[in-house]
């Protein structure tokens, strides 16, 4: 574990930085290099300079538009080059690349590599003429409490409370679950463990109707006395919040897995003419990696393309890098955390049939499904919707097998509260059978007629047998029947939850299918935790 100390320098930076970096995604365009350049900053009289528009991520654009000046102001070799330098989240250039063709810059610096490939748009790739022109690790930050475990990201999360950058357009939340899945070639975490911490993280954060982008707001809530907040940022950031805030008490540190880096490279992103636009990248790089920009790019709180530390005792010290994730893996990870982030429309149905009543241990079955669902319940936001209904064989309304509890609705305090005192009351119904096919096809079509399509629509089901209502539909006849409810624009799937000795997986799993859900076997009820986290990740 490495940690920041108390020897501090001030970060100078321009004006122009100072507004950008406060202001986020507002356009702060300056040109440099020519007698049309802005401000003075006049090289090498040129007749027809190149104009190199280029958009940088907000927090290195005071660099840039030094080493453009300084660029401009050489009398030999100078390149005649004009550069109109713009202030944009590197998310969104991203986006604007991939998806227009008009106004897109000749030159981009993102924070990350990880968006070269999400500026892809369809013709081609955006090609990377220079790999780095500072770096700064991912870092986590928070109490010196939060930190008892630091031998990994997973185990850190674990402990205590990640509030991740949103990760689908901030570079340290998406490196922060690529550095989990980086760091298992040496942990060895499983699967299981992973989906431990990063569902139900996916299911707080990503489903906030506005993801955590001020990394200043998260530093500041997690120097709070008594938070157990941890957030993964730069350590550019954090030494920067640092200088500006010399009594909080945070430190940064970095697990003995490794991190990862935001790196800053240069991409070529216009259509046309590379050789070109690589060119001057390659020369404003050359000034902004210079023994005379070294000075003010440690000042700033960046480390040079090396990883060399930082002057002075400032971050966090010498690291151990993580592999660099593939495009590949970037895409799977950002994929995974939008599955995992939608919202849930669901109808929990639970299992009250006189088998329930069976002992496990100190404990009846009905007792240890509640227990579970209750948990479970933890596990969804409050922006989420939840209902209930119990079943068994004749208990509704006209001999229904199924028994509506509480209607689906978002889970605002009093709908939690309505849903775990009904779940805390029930019993299992002496001589009830199990009515799981009648209430399957109810469920579902119950769900279908408040359906959400800004959310996953699924059906629930807690049982732990299998049906043996003579009176209702055979097997074929509901899958038949789901089969024909089943609409790929507005799916309603099956998620069932079996548990004990005496359920029937295989029809379990059928009955699943046909809506395209899943079927999960628990072997006693105080697994079903595991078994949620599996069916939330299943999406």
């Amino acid at each position: 574990m490495t940690k920041s100390n108390n020897n501090r320098r001030p970060v100078y930076l321009t004006a122009v930085g100072l507004l950008v970096l406060s202001l986020g995604a507002v356009f702060v365009v300056r040109s440099f290099g020519s007698e049309a350049g802005a401000d003075g900053f006049l090289g090498k009289s040129c007749d027809d300079p190149t104009q190199i528009r280029l958009s940088t991520t907000p927090e290195v654009q005071p660099l840039l538009e030094s080493a453009a000046k300084s660029l401009a102001a050489k009398k030999e070799n100078n390149p005649c080059l004009q550069f109109t330098i713009t202030a944009s989240p590197s998310a969104k250039v991203a986006k604007d690349v991939a998806g227009s063709t008009e106004g897109r810059p000749d030159l981009w610096v993102p924070d990350s590599s990880l968006w070269v490939a999400q500026a892809d748009d369809g013709q081609k790739v955006p090609t990377v003429a220079v790999p780095s022109i500072a770096t700064s690790p991912l870092v986590l930050v928070g109490r010196s409490d939060n930190f008892a475990d630091t031998g990994s990201w997973l185990g850190t999360f674990a402990g205590a409370e990640p509030a991740l950058l949103d990760p689908l357009s901030q570079s340290p939340g998406a490196l922060a679950l690529l550095a989990i899945q980086a760091e298992r070639q040496k942990t060895s975490a499983s699967d299981k463990a992973v989906a431990a911490v990063i569902v139900p993280t996916a299911q707080k954060l990503g489903s906030m109707a506005k993801p955590y982008t001020d990394v200043n707001g998260l530093f500041s809530r997690a120097a709070q006395a008594g938070s157990r907040l941890v957030v993964p940022a730069s350590e550019q950031s954090f030494v920067k919040f640092q200088d500006e805030h010399p009594d909080a008490e945070l430190k940064a540190v970095v697990p003995r897995t490794g991190t990862l880096l935001l790196d800053y490279p240069i991409v070529v992103t216009a259509q046309t003419n590379d050789a070109v636009y690589s060119d001057a990248g390659k020369a404003l790089a050359e000034e902004l990696i210079s023994n005379a920009a070294a000075s003010t790019r440690d000042d700033a709180g960046f480390r040079d393309p090396l990883v060399s530390e930082l002057g002075a005792g400032r971050g966090v010290g010498p690291i151990t890098r993580l592999t660099a994730p593939s495009p590949a893996a970037i895409e799977k990870t950002l994929l995974g955390w939008t599955r995992l982030s939608l919202s849930a429309h669901s109808l929990a149905v639970v299992d009250v049939s006189g088998s329930m009543a069976e002992k496990v241990g100190n404990k009846t079955r009905m007792q240890l499904t509640i227990e579970a669902a209750a948990n479970g319940l933890k596990l969804f936001p409050d922006n989420a919707a939840l209902g209930l209904w119990t079943f068994s064989t004749n208990i509704g309304n006209l001999g229904a097998d199924f028994r509506e509890l509480v209607p689906i609705a978002k889970l605002t305090p009093a709908q939690r509260q309505k849903m775990t005192t009904n779940l805390a009351v029930q019993q299992p119904i002496k001589g009830g059978g199990t009515g799981l096919y009648a209430t399957a096809i109810a469920a579902v079509r119950a769900v279908r007629s408040s359906y959400d399509p800004l959310a996953v629509n699924a059906v629930l089901i807690f049982t732990d047998g299998k049906n043996d209502d003579p009176d209702g539909p055979t097997l074929a006849q509901t899958l038949q029947t789901l089969e024909g409810l089943r609409n790929p624009a507005q799916p309603v799937r099956i998620i069932a939850l079996g548990m004990g000795p005496d359920v029937d997986a295989n029809e379990l799993r059928q009955l699943a299918a046909a809506t395209g859900g899943q079927a999960y076997v628990a072997k006693n009820p105080q697994d079903l935790r595991e078994v949620f986290i599996d069916a939330l990740q299943s999406r």
